[in-house]
Order: structure tokens, then C-alpha cells, then sequence
């Protein structure tokens, strides 16, 4: 893998001025999302490392992406706080390696203004283009070769954090 960083931060960058920048931590719910690299537009896939400070920030800060009722007062308030909110949290299934929806959620956090700005600034601590790995995991999926697929998948864990950090999210 080689580091792509001064082209992709200058895109990043670039990006963060128009609509809002996805971070998805879910390597599978990435590859749905690109067709494992083959969708138009989305041939490079590129793995962005950010600080837990900056991950922790946008929590912090961030809206659900829809009205909860019982955690927000009502959908008035919900609009008002998605409106304003620098950041927001989607919960979307979760991927096989075939790209199907498992019955367990995967977190997305969508940022935009101030957030998106200090994601391309302050967060991103490094950049790698892991499309040969993306390509190779999916040859072995295509072959049906799903333990070799899943050899080389990225290692993936519970996020550990604070509750206080997620309350405003969550009932």
C-alpha cells in the first residue's frame, strides 16, 4: 500500500466545500457503497485515518440523520438541531462479503461546515489507496473463496467510548 496523502488531502479539501463528507469505519459497508471499486467515479478506494479526538469531536457535536421520537422533543426541534448540527449519525446494515445486509447496524458519520473542515485540516492523520487490496479481497469473493476473502479483510472492533459522548443519540 502507498500513501497517497498530498493528492488525496488536497480532494479532501476540495470535497469539503460541496454537501457533506462520509466517514464509514465499516470496511464492507464501503465496498457495497463503491461496488468494490468499480462504480464510476468511485474506481480509488481510499482508507482515511483520523484522530479519535477528531471521531470523538464529530459525535460530540453530531444529529441523528432521522427523528427519534423520545430523544428529540419533536420533529420541529429534530429539523432545527439537524440544521444547525455539524455532524450526523446514520445507522445503515451492516455487509457479508457479498454485499448483502446483515441484521446488525453500522455507523456512519456525515459532516459538513466547521466538521468537514476540520476533518480535511486537523483529523486526518493519514491516507492510503488500498484499491490492489480491495481488487484482490474481491477476486477471492468473486471465486468463492471466502476464507481467503475474509483473511484479508481489515480488522475491524467495537469502538470503545464514553456514554456521555453518545447520549444525545441514543434512548
Amino acid at each position: 500500500m502507498r500513501s497517497t496523502a498530498p493528492a488525496a488531502y488536497a480532494a479532501r479539501r476540495k470535497d469539503c466545500e460541496h454537501g457533506l463528507t462520509w466517514i464509514k469505519p465499516s470496511f464492507l459497508w464501503m465496498m457495497y457503497r463503491c461496488g468494490w471499486g468499480t462504480k464510476e467515479g468511485q474506481e480509488t478506494v481510499l482508507a482515511v485515518e483520523i484522530s479519535r479526538e477528531g471521531f470523538e469531536w464529530a459525535l460530540e457535536h453530531a444529529c441523528l440523520s432521522h427523528y427519534e421520537h423520545g430523544l428529540h422533543a419533536d420533529r420541529a426541534m429534530w429539523k432545527r438541531q439537524l440544521k444547525r448540527a455539524p455532524a450526523r449519525v446514520q445507522w445503515d446494515p451492516e455487509r457479508d462479503l457479498h454485499l448483502q445486509p446483515l441484521p446488525h447496524r453500522s455507523l456512519q458519520l456525515g459532516l459538513a461546515g466547521e466538521a468537514a473542515h476540520l476533518y480535511a485540516d486537523e483529523w486526518i492523520t493519514s491516507i492510503t489507496d488500498i484499491t490492489p487490496l480491495v481488487h484482490t479481497i474481491h477476486a477471492h469473493v468473486q471465486a468463492g473463496d471466502l476464507d481467503a476473502a475474509r483473511q484479508l479483510l481489515p480488522r475491524e472492533r467495537p469502538y470503545p467510548v464514553n456514554h456521555g459522548i453518545l447520549t444525545h443519540l441514543c434512548q
